[in-house]
C-alpha cells in the first residue's frame, strides 16, 4: 500500500527529532489531548449518521497516522462498518463489510501506545489483537476516558493517534444506537453504522 503521506511523515519526523515532540494535556473530552503543532492533518469520516472531523496526530504516532490516512486515500474505509459499539466504552469500526465479513488489509504496524497520549473521550486509538503489534486498518474512538487502555511499564496499550474535534455529537449518536450479536461478533448495531468514505484535508 503506498501512500501519498509518507513526504509529510517523514518532514515531520526531522522536525520532531529537532524539537521535540512538546507536553500533551490528559483529561476528559475530546479538547483535552492536545498536540503543539500546526502541521497535523485533518481528516473526515462521512458516516451515515453524520460527519466526524479528526485532527492526528502526525508528530506523536507517525506510522499510525501515515497507516490510518494510506488506507483512508486508497479508499479502503468506502462502505465498511462501525461493528462494535460498546454505549459506556468505544466505537471500532474500519475493517468489516456490512455482512461481517473483514477485508483484506496491508501488514500490522508497531504500538505507539508509549507515546505519552492518553484514550480520553474522543481520541481515536489503533484497534488490535493481543498482540501489541497487530494494528492493522481497524481504530475506534472513546466515548469515555479509558485509562485501562493506555501503555503502562508492564504492558503495551492501544496507541492514540487523533482526536474528534467536530463532530462528537454524532460519535454519541453512534454510541447509543441498537446492537445485536452475528454470532461470533458481539456489540454489532442492528442498523449498520456506514462509513461512506473517509475525506483527508490540511494536507500540505
Amino acid at each position: 500500500m503506498k501512500s501519498k503521506f509518507r513526504p509529510l511523515i517523514a518532514l515531520l519526523s526531522t522536525a520532531m527529532l529537532a524539537g521535540g515532540q512538546g507536553a500533551y494535556a490528559q483529561g476528559e473530552g475530546s479538547e483535552e489531548n492536545s498536540m503543539p503543532s500546526n502541521a497535523n492533518p485533518k481528516v473526515v469520516i462521512h458516516t451515515s449518521l453524520g460527519d466526524i472531523t479528526l485532527e492526528l496526530f502526525a508528530e506523536a504516532a507517525p506510522l499510525s497516522v501515515e497507516n490510518f490516512v494510506s488506507y483512508a486515500q486508497d479508499g479502503f474505509y468506502d462502505g465498511t462498518i462501525f461493528h462494535r459499539v460498546i454505549s459506556h466504552f468505544m466505537i471500532q469500526g474500519g475493517g468489516m463489510t456490512p455482512d461481517m465479513k473483514a477485508k483484506p488489509t496491508a501488514e500490522a504496524i508497531v504500538n505507539e501506545s508509549a507515546n505519552g497520549i492518553s484514550n480520553t473521550r474522543g481520541t481515536i486509538a489503533m484497534a488490535r489483537t493481543s498482540d501489541p503489534d497487530s494494528a492493522t486498518s481497524q481504530f475506534f474512538i472513546n466515548v469515555q476516558d479509558n485509562p485501562s487502555l493506555d501503555h503502562k511499564p508492564s504492558a503495551a496499550g492501544y496507541a492514540v493517534f487523533g482526536k474528534v474535534v467536530e463532530g462528537i455529537e454524532v460519535v454519541d449518536d453512534i454510541r447509543f444506537v441498537e446492537t445485536t450479536s452475528m454470532p461470533p461478533y458481539h456489540d454489532v448495531p442492528a442498523e449498520p453504522v456506514v462509513i461512506e468514505s473517509v475525506e483527508i484535508i490540511d494536507v500540505e
